[in-house]
């Protein structure tokens, strides 16, 4: 999804053979094609964040109480 406010027109040199391949991948235009490799970034970035994350974090739940379910 393309947002129509606060968009940034920008001139870039890009290599034309990635383009080409990274357009023929998404099945979409140009723009569209680097603002979903731009989230790609922004996705794998949160997802590194997260991964540091992992084992720092002591969470309890009772899966009971969490599904509602009444205790044997």
């Amino acid at each position: 999804m393309i947002a129509q406010t606060n968009d940034k027109r920008i001139t870039a040199n890009l290599p034309e053979k990635l383009l080409k391949e990274a357009r023929i991948v998404t099945g979409k235009g140009i723009t569209e094609t680097i603002v979903m490799g731009l989230e790609l970034l922004r996705r794998s970035r949160a997802y590194e964040k997260a991964q540091n994350l992992k084992g720092k974090i002591k969470i309890q739940i009772d899966l009971d109480t969490s599904r509602e379910r009444p205790r044997s």
